[in-house]
Order: structure tokens, then sequence, then C-alpha cells
């Protein structure tokens, strides 16, 4: 009896295949992949200077890279600048502020974000599947077609 093997293949996806869409503010964002079931979500951020994110707790790792300009963390004096790396474990607390306009950001996260009020408490929750959501109607709204997100 004969078995027949899937090999995997890669998978490309050109820079103008997944458009970046306006957040606000001149602020966009592209969603690259998300794997609902492992809880990975891929993103990159055009942030503009004076941009915030709100003070959130990571539930999963995130491993972040700075392509270009400026931005960093409220409670911490490091910057993160192009070509800069920055790794962050479950359970971390920060709030992103961006110092550079057209700042651009590739992150790849596990779990979500607890967005924090001023109290500390949990206010809203963003991972991959919500993501995605608003990632899809943005482009929608923007007249951008329905982009080849990898979606698992």
């Amino acid at each position: 009896m004969t078995t027949i093997e899937t090999v995997p293949t890669a998978v490309h996806i050109g820079a103008a295949e997944l458009p970046f869409v306006d957040i606000g503010g001149g602020n966009k964002l592209k969603v690259i992949q998300v794997k609902e079931r492992e809880g990975l979500w891929i993103v990159e951020n055009i942030f503009q200077a004076g941009f915030d994110v709100q003070t959130h707790r990571h539930t999963g790792p995130v491993w972040g890279y700075t392509v270009s300009g400026a931005w960093k963390y409220k409670e911490y004096d490091y910057v993160n600048r192009a070509g800069s790396f920055l790794y962050e474990p479950a359970g971390s607390v920060h709030t992103l502020t961006c110092i550079e306009d057209d700042t651009r950001v590739w992150f790849h996260m596990y779990g979500c974000n607890l967005n924090l009020d001023d109290d500390g408490n949990v206010d809203s929750v963003t991972d991959g599947a919500s993501s995605l959501r608003a990632y899809y109607a943005l482009c929608e709204a923007q007249g951008l077609p329905r982009p080849a997100v990898l979606v698992d």
C-alpha cells in the first residue's frame, strides 16, 4: 500500500497584497496572520508621533521589531528605534507611545491584550479574532477588497 505524503509549502504574501487601513489620525494597521486556536496574531502598524495605545496587560508573549521611526513605553526609559527588537513576557503591563512620525512596527503576539482603565481594571479585550474583524471592517469601509490574511 502506498501512502501519499503531503509536503507543507511556504506561503508568500507580497507587500502590496495586504493593505494598511487607517485607524485614525494617520495611524495604520495591517493584519498579517491570525491562528485563533493557537492565540497567534501578527500585525504591522504605522504610528504617528503622539499616538498612544491604551495601557494593557499581555496574557501571552509578544515579539516586536521596529522597522522605522521611534516609540517607547511610558513606563520605561528605553526607546525602540529602527532595528530594535523587543520581547515582552506574558503578564507585562505598559502604555505604548509613539515619538516619531511614520513609525513602523511589526508585532507577533500570543493571547490577548487586557486593556486597562486608569484604576487598572480591565476595560476591554483585544485579540487576534477581534483585530481581524476590525481589519476586515475597516478595509470594507475604506473601499478596499477583502484581503487574503493568513487565517487558520
